[in-house]
Order: C-alpha cells, then sequence, then structure tokens
C-alpha cells in the first residue's frame, strides 16, 4: 500500500508557474506508475498527465500539452508537476495518483491510490 500526499497549490495568477509535488510511503514507488488528475465542482474528475515507472512514457492531456510537465524522483519518492502558463480554466483540485501496473493509464478508475488533492486557484 502506498499513501500520497500532495503539496504545493495555491492561488497564482494567471500566467504563473507552480510546481506540485506528491511525495509517496512505502519503498515500492519505483514500481508504480502515476498519474495526475483535476476536479473542479460539478464537473468529472479530468486526466492531465501520466508517467511510467522508469519516466519513458509520458502522456499528457490535450488541455495541458506544452504547458505542463510531469516528473518523477525515484529516489526521493515524489512525482511532480510543473505547471507553466496557467490559465483561469486550470482552477481545480489536483489529485496524484498510483497504481502497479506499469502501463500508464489516463484513467482515473485503474488508479488504486490517491492523494487528498491540493487547490489550485488561478487569477486573471
Amino acid at each position: 500500500q502506498v499513501q500520497l500526499v500532495e503539496s504545493g497549490g495555491g492561488l497564482v495568477q494567471a500566467g504563473g508557474s507552480p510546481r506540485l509535488s506528491c511525495a509517496a510511503s512505502g519503498r515500492t514507488f519505483s514500481s508504480y506508475t502515476m498519474g495526475w488528475f483535476r476536479q473542479t465542482p460539478g464537473k468529472e474528475r479530468e486526466f492531465v498527465a501520466a508517467i511510467s515507472t522508469s519516466g519513458g512514457a509520458i502522456y499528457y492531456a490535450d488541455s495541458v500539452k506544452g504547458r505542463f510537465t510531469i516528473s518523477r524522483d525515484n529516489a526521493k519518492n515524489t512525482v511532480y508537476m510543473q505547471m507553466n502558463s496557467l490559465k483561469p480554466a486550470d482552477t481545480a483540485v489536483y489529485y496524484c495518483a498510483a497504481r502497479t501496473p506499469r502501463v500508464s493509464s489516463i484513467r482515473g478508475v485503474d488508479y488504486t491510490y490517491w492523494g487528498q488533492g491540493t487547490q489550485v486557484t488561478v487569477s486573471s
């Protein structure tokens, strides 16, 4: 089992560049594929990015491609998401998630473990 704790959210001006972090407990972090999702009130959870166990395979939602960068440091049991050129439409609660299969997925239902989420609010 793994526990995930996100950090790095907050109030950001449009165009800002915060970095979200997700720290994982346990000694097998390198065996989990990781994903970032986001959700706003009244909307379904949305895939943002995913990264394979080694970081060799990365996927992004079209809405963030070219602006967000997902990465991981297996030595630190942490996955990151660098967010650039933020827009008000990026306002959401951002969640990191983990799954044990080594194949990445963009579907939230494929992830077993979830963090508590961190709010990102982008002001115009």
